[in-house]
Formats: structure tokens, C-alpha cells, sequence
């Protein structure tokens, strides 16, 4: 006799995201619209969600911070073009803009604290032998090794109590953020360090890596721009800031403040009007 299959039940996925999702704001904003809400099944038996309307209609009374330089990696010259791209547009229409800020939380800590939770999430289901095998790894790591690399390892073999801790400077951060909020509508910065770049298939994504104006990094480490919206749980939407002199595609996130979606969708599509949205290859 076969046992029938477990029902499909809803849980939440820590820094889950989906995309591509669409080529315009317009039909983002549609989409968003239509999903969201929680699950009918849980928290929607007891309330609905209203989220803000976005703060500002116009390119003029938008007060942006560009954020171009991380410290853990360099930023391409092909994507700090788009990025002087969208930062005149703003400009030239009359934006408030800003190119830093004592207000943004500790990118060096945010990437860290991205890659254990996120490591920790992705590493749930691998089998026990694997899992002591990168314990025993881990163990013999520096504490003084503050790198990704180390991060990620950490990552895989996190204690509930260290997940906690971790757990608890996110909030710090989404603090942090607030605040920074207050004084800006949304944060301007790279997606990934380097345009569109080749497929590769060989080997596993821990051995490959990308090309950054001629200088290869690990692949893994240009998550650190993901997770500076991911890693809090703001919204950010992705748009088309140019092509690189080879003609592949460059993007932007817009990141917005939490629950506010509606503000970095609205300031997509009137840069979309500005500088061209998305063009077929």
C-alpha cells in the first residue's frame, strides 16, 4: 500500500525571493497588487494587508542615496556607468541626492550576517555525513577569519543559538534602516558588481567564479549587493541602467523602506520614462 503523498502545507522561507518577475513597473506593481497578502491559510484567517502608498509621484521630491563602492568588492566600470546614469537622471529632474550617509548600516556586517542566514537555511536539508564533515571543517577555522568564505561555512554548520544571535543583529539592522528612512526614500545601488555575463555549468557554484574588469572573485561573493535588501526584508525592484561597451545588460536596485514597495515601483517606472526601461537584445 502507498502511503499518499504529505499535503502541501504553507511555510515561510527565510530570505526567500522571485524574479524575474516582469520587463515593466507598471506590470510590477499590477503583480503586486494581485499577490500580496498572507496565506489564506494562516495569518490571512485573522487579517488583510494595506501597504502604503508610495511616497512621492514626481523624479523631483525624491530623496535618494546612491551607495556605488562595497567593501568587500570591487564595482565594475561598466556598472558604475549605469549607475552615474540613473544618479543624473535624478539630478537633472531636481531629486535630492546623496552619495553617502552615516545612517547606512555596516555593509561589511550585513553580508556576514546574509551569508550565515542564508547558509544556514540552504544547508538544512543536506545529509548527516556531509553536514559533520563541514563541522569538522569549520572547527578548525581562525577566529580572526572574518572572510565570506568563512562566513558561508559558518553558515552551514550555525547553531540554533548562534542563528539567534545572527537573528538579533538583523534587527539591529531593520533598525538601523528606519532610521535611514526617515531621512532618504530610496537607496540606489548594484544588483551584482559586473553586467550579464556567460553561463557556466562546469563544476559546483563554490569552484566557479566572476570576472570583475579582469580580476576573477568567487562567485558566491557578489551576494553581498542581494543581500543588503534580502538580508533585512526590504523591497527592492531591478531595473535596466544601460548596456555595457560590450552591449550586455546592466542593472540597479531601487531598495525601498520595508512594506513600502510602492515607492521604489513608483521610482522605477518614472526613471523607466527617463532613461528607457527594458529593450530586447
Amino acid at each position: 500500500m502507498v502511503a499518499p503523498p504529505a499535503p502541501a502545507l504553507p511555510i515561510t522561507l527565510d530570505l526567500a525571493v522571485v524574479g524575474p518577475m516582469a520587463r515593466t513597473a507598471r506590470d510590477l506593481a499590477l503583480l503586486l497588487d494581485v499577490m500580496a497578502g498572507p496565506d489564506p491559510l494562516t495569518h490571512g484567517v485573522a487579517y488583510d494587508v494595506a501597504l502604503p502608498s508610495a511616497r512621492h509621484e514626481r523624479l523631483s521630491d525624491f530623496r535618494v542615496l546612491i551607495i556605488e563602492d562595497h567593501p568587500l568588492i570591487p564595482t565594475g566600470s561598466a556598472v558604475r556607468a549605469g549607475m552615474n546614469r540613473v544618479a543624473e537622471a535624478l539630478v537633472d529632474e531636481g531629486a535630492r541626492v546623496e552619495r553617502r550617509s552615516p545612517l547606512l548600516p555596516d555593509p561589511t556586517e550585513a553580508a556576514t550576517l546574509h551569508m550565515l542566514l542564508m547558509l544556514s537555511n540552504a544547508a538544512a536539508g543536506i545529509s548527516v555525513d556531509v553536514y559533520e564533515q563541514l563541522q569538522t571543517h569549520a572547527a578548525v577555522l581562525s577566529a580572526d577569519d572574518r572572510s565570506l568564505d568563512a562566513a558561508r561555512l559558518r553558515g552551514m554548520v550555525l547553531s540554533h543559538r548562534d542563528w539567534v544571535e545572527a537573528n538579533n543583529r538583523r534587527e539591529l539592522h531593520r533598525h538601523g534602516w528606519r532610521q535611514l528612512f526617515a531621512e532618504f526614500d530610496a537607496v540606489v545601488c548594484p544588483i551584482t558588481p559586473t553586467p550579464a555575463f556567460l553561463h557556466d555549468h562546469n563544476g559546483g557554484l563554490e569552484n566557479r567564479h566572476i570576472d570583475i574588469d579582469g580580476v576573477e572573485y568567487p562567485y558566491f561573493d557578489q551576494l553581498v549587493w542581494a543581500g543588503l535588501a534580502t538580508m533585512p526584508g526590504l523591497p527592492a525592484t531591478a531595473i535596466p541602467a544601460g548596456r555595457s561597451p560590450e552591449g550586455l545588460p546592466v542593472g540597479v536596485q531601487l531598495i525601498g523602506p520595508m512594506f513600502e514597495d510602492r515607492t521604489p515601483l513608483r521610482l522605477a517606472e518614472l526613471l523607466e520614462q527617463k532613461i528607457g526601461g527594458f529593450q530586447a537584445p
